[in-house]
């Protein structure tokens, strides 16, 4: 049997953005099942008792999809015994560096140019329409792993809602979760409990200010309309779920049913 997590989440000292994904319903009527598939930010400032409890969950595998230069940024996740680390970068280190190097480090002026204008949003929803449609190889490699025998397993990248929040969306979609619910279970990661801890240089005075904190939002943000357009992307490029998962993941029905055996009530 696997372990049956409590309903009231922990608020992991040195994890953010961590949560169970089951209950959520099928169009079918059914439920994910508590306890087989988790998300959150990196692990890489895991306490002591973090990671206790993370082992206690007897995860199989953690699914980092992180790039190199997120690995220098916040170093590699803590080690837990018996659990097998599985790196799959979901975007490319030299993909946006300059940009990425500005939001930490360029000033109001600079700020301005780059995010005001609802230039920010327009990169966030790009960049949900790229992932889904160029990484169709790692999105195949994390299915048909979970299916074979990666269970329970964790999902995560830097903040856990970007690159981790698609991956969790397209295994939702994959067992037949309603759209809806997978939004819903999305826009959780706004809690403020769960938000990534924006890093910038400067003082405090000056690299944090209201109207820096307000540029940024977009970028930090889960918003409806980033994994809408995810979904878009789908609809768009193969013409529905069905589609997608067959010829662009390479999903037989066998591998399928398999997922819904192993993540479903």
């Amino acid at each position: 049997m696997t372990q049956q997590v409590p309903s009231t989440e922990p608020e992991l000292a040195g994890v953010r953005n961590f949560r169970d994904v089951g209950g959520l319903p099928t169009v079918d009527g059914r439920r994910v099942r508590h306890g087989v598939l988790f998300r959150s930010g990196h692990l890489a400032h895991a306490t002591e008792q973090d990671a206790d409890f993370l082992a206690s969950l007897d995860l199989h595998t953690i699914f980092d999809f992180r790039n190199a230069a997120d690995h220098r940024l916040e170093g590699p996740d803590v080690e837990l015994p018996g659990v097998r680390n599985v790196n799959l970068p979901l975007s490319d280190p030299a993909d946006g560096a300059e940009f990425w190097k500005m939001v930490r480090d360029g000033d109001l002026h600079q700020l301005r140019d780059i995010l005001d204008d609802g230039k920010a949003a327009a990169r966030m929803v790009a960049s949900y329409r790229t992932i889904v449609k160029e990484r169709t190889a790692e999105h195949s490699r994390v299915l048909h792993a979970v299916a074979e025998d990666s269970v329970p397993a964790l999902m995560h990248c830097a903040a856990g809602k970007d690159r981790a929040g698609i991956s969790i969306a397209v295994t939702l979609l994959a067992v037949g979760v309603e759209r809806d619910a997978i939004v819903a279970d999305y826009l959780e990661s706004n809690a403020k409990h769960r938000r990534y801890n924006v890093r910038r240089s400067g003082s405090a005075e000056s690299a944090y200010t209201p109207e820096v904190m307000e540029l940024l939002s977009p970028l930090f943000d889960a918003r409806a309309e980033y994994l809408t357009a995810a979904f878009e992307s789908i609809d768009d490029t193969w013409g529905g779920v069905d589609t997608y998962l067959e010829r662009g993941l390479g999903l037989t029905s066998g591998t399928r049913e398999r997922l819904r055996e192993r993540l479903v009530d």
